[in-house]
């Protein structure tokens, strides 16, 4: 029977996950309504744990911060993604020291100091989003530690979580290195989709499957991947022409379809040879979430990246993640 501090633990695990999951949101929504410099400091807000509205926070902001202008509704964008993480940071922080406490008794340790490591690299990558002026390299490495946060949570539930893979399922067992290979395609597209936001591409192709006509003419390497960028007193609204602007997205439409694909390969070869409602129900989940983002990246380009539809598609992202998360670890799983 299991102690109630391990039901404690995968509470609060599961708890963290579903706020990872609207800091994930919270932090493309902040991105998408060009809110990432809403605050010019961090952590605080022009020196303050809130935004200053009031005529006498708006005299000392003017004295402290000359030149600059107050924009209420993005910095306050930039804020409630803060006080989202902060939480979120401090329930992981709980999570660390209750393992220790159990360290010994069989529950994992590494796992969630590993969180913990990365979750407060995570908000120093949080602070030089803002002092290096949203440098593209910065902002797609915060979103990407956002989304292995999230995923790390997610593998520790599993971990956490009592559950029974049918035996009877073996020759289905052989795919776990094909889901592992799934993570590495779809966290590379997750990046390329984190490059193409960070450097303002998303709207530079508008038409499907790949771009507009003649998008191949308009390709350019040479810096439409450098990691360290030409200085810059601001990195807002992109630094790239548009023929790198082209390249990115254009890499980033190839890699959806490769990443489609392949995850669509996998879901139904192990739908088709599982014998037992528990694979066919996890290959089920992962077609369905990815048959999602699918459309939602589609809609994204048909309708011109509507906010809702682009926030979605970035929490839609997550969540196949852990599909494919789930499905892996419960292919490689002996039991």
């Amino acid at each position: 029977m299991e102690s109630k501090q391990v039901i404690n633990i995968r509470r609060l695990v599961l708890v963290s996950i579903l706020l990872a999951i609207m800091v994930v949101g919270l932090g493309a929504y902040t991105r998408l309504t060009h809110a990432g410099l809403g605050c010019p400091d961090w952590p605080g807000c022009y020196g303050m744990i809130d935004v200053p509205e009031s005529a006498e926070q708006l005299a000392k902001v003017a004295q402290t911060f000359p030149g600059q202008i107050v924009e209420p509704e993005k910095a306050w964008n930039e804020m409630i993604h803060r006080y989202f993480a902060g939480t979120l940071g401090l329930l992981i922080l709980a999570i660390a020291l209750i393992s220790l406490r159990l360290r010994g008794t069989g529950q994992p340790l590494i796992l969630p100091l590993t969180i913990l490591v990365i979750v407060i690299f995570q908000a120093a990558l949080g602070m030089w989003t803002v002092t290096l002026k949203l440098m593209p390299v910065v902002v797609m490495g915060h979103l990407l530690g956002g989304f292995t946060t999230l995923c790390l949570l997610f593998l520790l539930y599993l971990r956490l979580k009592p559950y029974r893979v049918p035996t009877s399922d073996w020759q289905v067992k052989k795919y776990a290195k094909f889901g592992l290979l799934g993570i590495v395609i779809l966290f590379a597209q997750i990046a390329l989709g984190g490059w193409t936001s960070s450097n303002y591409a998303a709207l530079t192709c508008t038409e499907l499957p790949i771009c507009q006509a003649g998008w191949f003419e308009q390709l350019s390497f040479e810096n439409s991947f450098d990691l360290v960028p030409p200085e810059k007193e601001t990195y807002e609204f992109g630094h790239l022409d548009h023929h790198e602007r082209v390249t990115i997205h254009v890499l980033h439409r190839i890699g959806a379809i490769i990443t489609v694909l392949y995850l669509g390969w996998l879901a139904m070869v192990i739908f088709s040879r599982s014998q037992t409602r528990f694979f066919k129900r996890s290959a089920g989940i992962l077609a369905s979430v990815l048959l999602l983002q699918l459309l939602l990246g589609i809609s994204n380009v048909w309708f011109s990246l509507p906010l809702a539809v682009a926030v979605s598609h970035n929490v839609v992202a997550a969540c196949l993640m852990m599909a494919l998360i789930a499905l892996t670890y419960s292919l490689k799983r002996k039991i």
